[in-house]
């Protein structure tokens, strides 16, 4: 299949050495993420499961699939018919679990949407399809499981669950996992981001010049890699994960690292659960590459080279949906709109995702500081404001994708997301020139956390 963008694959079938089988529970830190308050890996020998560094093979990702090894981690069913399951959490969030800290483990029930599938958040799932759907107020009506619940919702409703023949509680446990590898203490990058790119990646679906072209398969991929986009996300962008010598730096080479990390995170979820064991192998591990082309176009550094090959296509107007290769580039573009759309949703809702995505740079500003390191593009706190940083973002990368976007889907969705985002600029660039009375908040980068020399106009990766 023809991608606008891939990176050679690494062997996710590559024999797992011995040591990395007692593992379990996430991102296994080298000793050189001191940053990140890691212990050595060898303290983790206790652990199994997602993903693991050999440090004498800096080229191969070991992803361990569910295994029963021991009492630590199981699917169990007890005499009554709640089914539950017990997972140490990713390496960052074990640390910050004082329920972990003091030894008990994490429970999670599955019951399949009988609670949290009525009252107000079902009223709001009817609507779902409305570009000023409030994802805030519905992770609040689910209890905090937006991500889980609108998944959830939205595979059902295409009818990919009988389609795909997939069986239910498999993909129960697949979304809460997903849900659970979010980092909740992210002010930004956590699961609530998650639902609100599936939200939009769905409103983007049944656009007229997709929803007509698009095959059962195109939907499964882009709603499953609109939920898992971020998995696992530390927190930081890759330039911090370079300068401090973090193991996943080293293993991607420098190269689009959060991205592929998130998709080999999604993989090795996929894999454990075995939502997918039931189709003929070939089919699953295309699906797993096309998921990962999908994700990797998320990467903001590679904007341009998305955005110019749109363009392209749309100025030779050669874009046909009936082949699959320009169906799937369509889809990457759909899902980098949604990774970014925040300055075109309404006031209300884009300021809220402002004050969280700026307030995530400004703690890696933090910590950068601390340990006397060079403060990153947009990151301190003493000389960046909210209008500064949204105006630059806006007029830098996400007008020029919408509009390309808007070229290709010429809709009321399309001019709506123009016409909010031209209002929310001018209301920044209104607060910029008068300052209210309350501290500057926070802005409202979409997603992928840029990073920027407003001066010089330049973005350049840091999802």
């Amino acid at each position: 299949m023809e991608v606008c963008y891939q990176l050679p694959v690494l062997p996710l079938d590559r024999p797992v050495p011995k040591h990395v089988l007692s593992r379990r529970g996430a991102i296994s830190f080298s000793s050189s993420s001191s940053l990140f308050g890691a212990p050595d890996p060898r303290q983790l020998s206790q652990r199994r499961g997602a993903i693991s560094y050999d440090s004498s093979d800096q080229t191969a990702l070991y992803i361990r699939m569910l295994a029963r090894l021991g009492g630590e981690s199981e699917a169990t069913v007890g005499s009554t018919p709640e089914r539950r399951v017990r997972r140490l959490l990713s390496l960052q969030r074990y640390l910050h679990s004082s329920r972990l800290l003091r030894g008990t483990a994490h429970q999670i029930p599955l019951p399949i949407l009988d609670e949290d599938y009525t009252g107000q958040a079902r009223c709001m799932l009817e609507k779902v399809g409305n570009w000023n759907f409030d994802i805030f107020l519905f992770d609040r009506l689910t209890n905090g499981n937006s991500l889980i619940t609108l998944t959830f919702h939205l595979l059902d409703q295409y009818g990919l669950v009988e389609l795909f023949r997939l069986d239910v509680v498999r993909l129960w446990r697949f979304l809460v996992l997903v849900q659970e590898d979010y980092h909740a203490h992210n002010p930004y990058h956590n699961a609530v981001h998650a639902a609100d790119v599936t939200q939009a990646m769905y409103c983007y679906l049944r656009e007229p010049a997709l929803s007509k072209s698009l095959t059962s398969y195109d939907i499964l991929l882009g709603l499953l890699a609109a939920a898992t986009h971020d998995l696992d996300h530390p927190g930081v962008n890759q330039p911090f994960l370079i300068k401090t010598d973090h193991y996943l730096a080293s293993l991607y080479k420098n190269t689009s690292v959060l991205e592929n990390h998130h998709w080999k995170s999604a993989v090795g979820l996929l894999r454990e659960t075995g939502l997918l064991s039931h189709l003929p192998a070939e089919d699953s591990l295309s699906l797993e590459r096309d998921l990962g082309s999908l994700i990797l176009a998320t990467d903001i550094s590679r904007q341009n080279d998305y955005l110019s090959r749109f363009r392209l296509h749309l100025d030779q107007s050669n874009l046909c949906l009936s082949n699959a290769s320009h169906r799937h580039f369509v889809l990457q573009m759909a899902l980098k709109c949604a990774d970014i759309c925040n300055p075109c949703r309404p006031w209300e809702l884009s300021k809220q995702w402002s004050d969280k995505v700026t307030e995530e740079f400004f703690q890696q500003g933090d910590v950068e500081k601390k340990h006397k390191l060079e403060v990153s593009p947009l990151c301190d706190r003493a000389t960046n404001t909210v209008g500064n940083i949204q105006i630059g973002f806006m007029t830098y990368v996400a007008e020029p994708l919408f509009t390309e976007w808007s070229r290709f889907s010429d809709t009321r969705l399309s001019q709506t997301m123009l016409g909010h985002m031209g209002l929310n600029k001018a209301s920044w660039g209104s607060r910029e020139q008068s300052p209210s009375p309350d501290p500057p908040p926070t802005p409202p980068l979409a997603q992928a956390s840029p990073k920027t020399n407003l001066r010089e106009g330049e973005y350049s990766d840091t999802s």
